[in-house]
């Protein structure tokens, strides 16, 4: 039983993480329809100018308590990873947004190929160590462990998404993004600006994949150039898995890949005769998708945005 906690506890860490980042795929998709395949890799630029600041701000204060360094770094990479998203959309993105679909896809991955070169270039091929800033000793919860970084990723990915949530469903920009989401002819004829819809749906993906990026490197205590790639991945999975269009799917579906990606590391082997080992965890994640998607296409939570041409 202790086991079994420990490994909800990781799922639930490792899936708030895939659900942020998911988030950010289902809203673009929501909005335009499209698959940004470059989104794992502002994970990975929220992780490697939070580390820089990191850096900076131990340099400048080394005396501030670990949690304020942490939100330090977070504030400071949320700009950047905007920053960054809205120059991808402005220059790689708008102007192919009539043209066929393969067009942004093949866009999207060269975008991600460049941006991990250049952050290759300004950080260096070799992973980099994250400073363990808060402090290391673990809660215990019914005989599990859950560390002090662990639990503020829990409560910043619960806030971000209550955020979120009350963001889409209760303002004006919300109510945009669903007209334009839902009926995006019909919500340009009645006053809504698509445009500075985009910005601020890429804006505010950006912003969550940005917390996700500097507490993906606190919690594994590492960042490098190509960190984005398989969260990303995975995310996408999940964005898919929980119905990519819609923010409670992409939540859930992320929650619940964690879930089984976790369990899967723990009881793999045991299931296998010890012939796979956790390093194998990913075969559950996929194989729950695969079987979700030939029963369900459109996911658990179903797709709402309508196909266009």
């Amino acid at each position: 039983m202790d086991i079994f906690i420990q490994q909800i506890i990781n799922g639930l860490v490792l899936g708030s993480m895939y659900a942020l980042i998911a988030l950010g795929y289902t809203m673009v998709y929501g909005v335009l329809n499209l698959i940004n395949f470059a989104h794992g890799d502002i994970l990975m630029v929220g992780a490697m100018v939070g580390l820089s600041l990191l850096k900076v701000v131990q340099q400048v204060a080394p005396g501030l308590p670990g949690i304020v360094q942490l939100v330090i770094a977070i504030v400071g990479a949320i700009p950047v990873c905007i920053v960054v998203s809205l120059l991808i959309e402005r220059i790689a993105y708008r102007p192919l947004r009539n043209a066929p679909r393969l067009a942004p896809l093949i866009t999207a991955i060269g975008v991600s190929i460049l941006l991990q070169t250049l952050a290759m270039m300004i950080w260096g091929r070799s992973p980099l160590p994250f400073p363990q800033v808060m402090p290391s000793d673990p809660v215990h919860i019914a005989g599990a462990l859950i560390s002090p970084t662990q639990i503020m990723l829990l409560a910043l990915a619960v806030l971000a998404m209550v955020g979120l949530v009350l963001i889409v469903e209760k303002t004006k920009m919300g109510r945009a993004m669903r007209a334009t989401a839902e009926k995006p002819r019909i919500a340009g004829l009645m006053g809504v600006d698509a445009n500075k819809v985009i910005v601020v749906t890429f804006a505010i993906g950006a912003g969550l994949a940005a917390i996700a990026g500097v507490m993906w490197a606190a919690n594994y205590s590492t960042a490098q150039f190509a960190m984005g790639f398989v969260p990303g991945l995975k995310a996408f999975s999940a964005a898919v898995l929980g119905g990519i269009g819609n923010i409670y799917g992409a939540m859930l579906g992320g929650i619940l890949l964690g879930l089984i990606e976790s369990l899967g590391a723990g009881y793999i082997g045991d299931l296998t005769g010890n012939f796979l080992g956790s390093n194998y965890q990913d075969i559950f994640a996929f194989i729950v998708l695969i079987i979700v998607l030939t029963l369900r296409p459109s996911g658990i939570m179903g797709e709402r945005v309508a196909d266009r041409a």
